[in-house]
This record gives C-alpha cells, structure tokens and sequence, in this order.
C-alpha cells in the first residue's frame, strides 16, 4: 500500500512538472559520494562483458575515469572458483575498485559479494540490467525486473553480507509494459542500494532504437541517492542532454568507449570547464594509450589468447582514428591477421605514425 501511495503522488507530480523548464544536471565540478567513498568526478565506465577487462579498466582509469567497474561476476561461478570469473576480479590501479555481480539466488550473491571484499572491492554492483539471453534465461541480469519481490531478496542478501556501499544497474523495465524501474530504486534504496544507474531502454529493446533519458527523471525523482544515466552517451552534446533530460547525477559511458578509453576522463574535463566537445588526443599520445593497453592484454591474459583478445579492440582504435573507410578496412585485417606481438606493435607504430604526418 506504501508503494502504491507513493506512486500515486509521483506520477501526479510528474504530470505537474512536464510543463516546467528542463532539468539541469547538478555541479559538474563537485565529486559525487557513494556511501564513504568520493568520487573525483561524474563520469564514469560501464561495466562491458568481453571489454572492461582488467587492462581496459586501468587505461581509463589513468584517463581520468571517475569511476571503472569490472565485468560481469557470475556470483555461484565465483563461489566455485572458475578460472575466468576469478580473473575478472583481478584489481588493478583503479580506486574505487567496483566489483559487478550477477546472479539469481541470495545465498550466491551474499557469498559472492563477500569473496569480492576479501578480494579488495570497495564498492559491489548488483547487474539487474543486461539483456543478453545467456544471461536473462537464467533468470539473471534484467530478468530480476520481472520479479520485484525477487530482486530484492538479492538486494537484501548483498547488502546485508558487505559492509562496503552497495549500488545497483537496471533497465527501465523489462518492457514497456512493466516500466517499473522507479518502484526498484525506490525499494532498493530502502534496502541500502547507495547509488543506481539506469540504461534507458528496456530489456526487450536490447541497443536497439535510442535511450530514453527523460524516463531517467522518474527513477531520480523516486531516490535520494545519486542516479546515473546510461545509454547512447557518445558525444558532449549526447551527455549534456541526457544530465538534463534525466536530471541525473553523473552519467556512464558504455559503447562510447570503444576505441577511446580516454572518453569518460575527456567528457569529465569538458563537463567540468563547460566545454562543448572533448580534447581527442594526438596521434602520438594516441599510440603511447594504444601500445600500453596492447601490453596489459598480453600481461594480463597469456602471450596467445591476449593476441586474440586484443584484436577487437585494436580494430575499434583503428576505425576511430583512420581517416578513410578504406584505410580503416586495410590496418584492421593487417593487425587482425597478425599472431606476432611484435609485428603487431610495429603496425601501430605504422600506423599513428602515418595518422600523425596527415594531421600535421
């Protein structure tokens, strides 16, 4: 019945409120606290499968990233010990050190959270919003959306076996039928959740149309905590509008980050200064972020399967900074031919060499 009353008087507040002036999204310069732990600024990475891996995470960290959060943590194969989920827990430089878990039983999730602190996270994240079908088919991520009562449970365990902060990351619903991501931060901080992001599409919309940030408002309204808005965040502008739209307290850059780690750290300089557009590095700046990562990867997973690992993401570097389709195409299949980490080195020299000639 709280719930429901509760509710009731936002949507009505809502409805008064559409007709005033847009949000405007709090003091960009101010650090954001979540529970004990400050934040140096508003614009943070989100959690990627397969990308914010240990090596990803540190050169945007270095980048000026306010906050990384690692991979995905299934928290029953965590528990068991498996070789992959255990590496995703290896920390880095970055502080805080934010631990993702994922899972759909309490006693998993409380036991995971718990190997996550002795592992040194300072702050745990619960994964109520992915969509992929390996993961929602079991009842995990943005399945939990289906099941409020359910989903708190989870809360509840994790925040009840840590004694970091607890954050969490939905959807806005599971589809536009159940946009019931409000009534899950609402409940959620009452539970202990310290801080929640909100990806504005629903899961059955997977990344397909665009991110609705203005229905990001509803979640900040219904929550004290600070919010953060998440989806389609690729530019200066795209960032200004969603902190507006959503009235959010700092915004998380996903798929933006592909090919430039440095974007979180840029956007929080430019949101900082006011500036319209962020600072891309130089192509020899470039080369040194490039060249760095590529050894973290073989560092980080062994020479082989970093090779492999590492293509992916030396073909989103690539495709930012060639100047031509063409030119992209040839030094992707190049280093993606490639098994030899030192010709693979030698190539990227090639390359931002040849991209720093043009430029100048």
């Amino acid at each position: 019945m709280l719930y429901a009353l509760f509710f009731l008087t936002n949507f009505c507040a809502d409805m008064i409120t559409q007709s005033l002036a847009p949000r405007k999204p709090g003091p960009p310069s101010e650090t954001l606290q979540i529970g004990s732990v400050a934040l140096p600024n508003r614009v943070f990475l989100a959690p990627m499968s397969g990308v914010t891996d240990l090596a990803f995470r540190r050169i945007a960290t270095k980048q000026g990233a306010g906050l990384v959060v690692t991979e995905m943590v299934a928290s029953q194969l965590l528990v068991d010990e498996r070789r992959e989920e255990v590496r995703r827990l290896e920390k880095g430089c970055e502080r805080p050190f934010v631990v993702q878990l994922a899972g759909r039983e309490a006693k998993w999730m409380a036991e995971g959270a718990r190997i996550a602190v002795e592992r040194g996270a300072d702050i745990v994240d619960i994964n109520m919003g992915c969509p992929a079908k390996q993961v929602t088919r079991g009842l995990s991520g943005s399945a939990l959306m289906r099941d409020l009562d359910h989903a708190l449970s989870l809360i509840d365990a994790v925040v009840s076996a840590v004694d970091v902060p607890v954050t969490l990351k939905m959807r806005m619903g599971w589809d536009h039928d159940s946009l019931n991501a409000p009534e899950l931060a609402f409940r959620a901080e009452q539970s202990g959740v310290q801080m929640i992001t909100v990806h504005g599409r629903t899961r059955c919309q997977f990344f397909k149309g665009t991110a609705d940030w203005k229905f990001i408002a509803r979640v900040k309204d219904a929550v004290s905590v600070p919010v953060i808005v998440n989806g389609d965040l690729r530019s200066m502008d795209d960032i200004y509008a969603a902190l507006r739209q959503s009235g959010a307290d700092g915004a998380m850059v996903g798929r933006g980050c592909y090919g430039r780690p440095w974007f979180p750290g840029a956007a929080a300089l430019a949101l900082k200064n006011g500036a319209t557009a962020v600072k891309t590095p130089p192509p020899e700046k470039q080369k040194a972020i490039v060249l760095e990562h590529y050894e973290a990867m073989l560092e980080h997973y062994d020479r082989d399967f970093g090779v492999r690992i590492a293509r992916k993401h030396l073909g989103w570097y690539v495709e930012r900074s060639a100047h031509t389709i063409e030119d992209a195409k040839y030094w992707r299949a190049r280093l993606c031919r490639e098994e030899n980490p030192n010709q693979i080195r030698q190539a990227l020299c090639e390359f931002y060499d040849q991209s720093t000639e043009v430029a100048a």
